[in-house]
């Protein structure tokens, strides 16, 4: 059942407070009169200035201790996102259509406060309107970005099983691998970095190993699970193998640790190493951008090293606290 932000502050407490996201305003130069009011409104750089610029002039013209914007937030509650002064027990809830719920504190709108909102709601309307094409514009980038990584990695990972199939007495067997592959594809890379999801990379990198069929010989010091889902770590694994397999390496040592700022994947191999572009001598580069884009999309960051003993090490790290 779907909820007002104006229904559900009525649960909300008096004194509830989003955090650091919330933009708290001293007392300083405001605009002098509704008309100045307006011009501010409708020139402020984003939506979220918008409506704190309203809450700092309502403070002390609407005659009240505290006033507070709250819009819905992504997960459907709702957000305290500005702020000026300090709360009190009363409270009257002023729902401002699409741009969410003003609330004032201690104290109520006079005629002629009211009534300079009323001549701002089409502003606020207007700006509310370009805040939700922005966000949709933004959610339709991140989505052809997905489709475009699905379909190179389709396009990568299914060569080795179709070109089995096609010379196979029986190919329902690499057939049936090519579709697992596409489900592990789809699903990476459909993934919605919304919370923090951690993937055994045991479990993973067996995985990844029985994809590729090699007699590569990997050994692994895995102390902690990483975070992201298991399906992109698996893809991860599964091309910085493949480019070790290709760059002639025997051996893979995978280690994953965690400190108190990151956690850290390793993969180090002991095959031709990086060409002088500072990616694999041999091997597919295609595999490694996308692994990027992967592994980018949920805060992480991979790259290439040279190891001094020869071979190449892959090192994947996400921050302890997601940013």
């Amino acid at each position: 059942m779907m909820h007002s932000v104006n229904e559900l502050l009525v649960e909300a407490p008096a004194d509830a407070s989003a955090g650091s996201n919330v933009i708290e305003f001293p007392l300083r130069q405001r605009p002098g009169s509704v008309q100045d009011l307006a011009v501010a409104l409708a020139t402020a750089e984003d939506f979220a200035s918008t409506m704190a610029l309203l809450v700092e002039w309502l403070h002390p013209t609407a005659d009240v201790s505290r006033a507070e914007w709250w819009a819905t937030g992504e997960d459907g509650a709702p957000e305290l996102v500005a702020a000026a002064g300090t709360p009190r027990a009363t409270r009257q809830n002023l729902p401002v259509g699409a741009a969410g719920v003003l609330v004032l504190h201690g104290g109520r709108l006079e005629p002629g406060t009211k009534s300079a909102l009323l001549s701002l709601t089409p502003i606020l309307r207007r700006r509310a309107t370009e805040e939700r094409l922005t966000r949709t514009a933004m959610q339709l980038a991140r989505r052809n970005e997905a489709l475009e990584d699905f379909a190179a990695l389709v396009a990568h990972e299914l060569k080795t099983p179709l070109q089995a199939a096609l010379v196979a007495d029986d190919p329902s067997g690499p057939v049936e691998e090519a579709l697992e592959l596409v489900e592990a594809v789809l699903q990476a890379s459909h993934s919605e970095p919304r919370e923090r999801t951690f993937a055994s990379v045991a479990e993973c990198l067996d995985q990844a190993i029985e994809d590729l069929r090699t007699e590569l010989v990997v050994t692994a010091d895995l102390a902690t699970a990483l975070p992201l889902p298991p399906e992109s770590l698996r893809l991860i694994l599964r091309n910085l193998l493949a480019n070790a397999v290709a760059a002639r390496a025997r051996r893979v040592h995978v280690t994953a640790k965690r400190s108190s700022q990151l956690f850290r994947l390793l993969v180090d191999d002991d095959g031709a190493g990086l060409g002088h572009d500072g990616h694999y001598s041999s091997g597919s580069g295609l595999g490694l951008t996308l692994s990027r884009r992967i592994a980018s999309r949920f805060g992480g960051r991979l790259e290439l090293s040279a190891l001094p003993s020869g071979g190449a090490r892959a090192t994947l790290e996400f921050a302890e606290t997601p940013r």
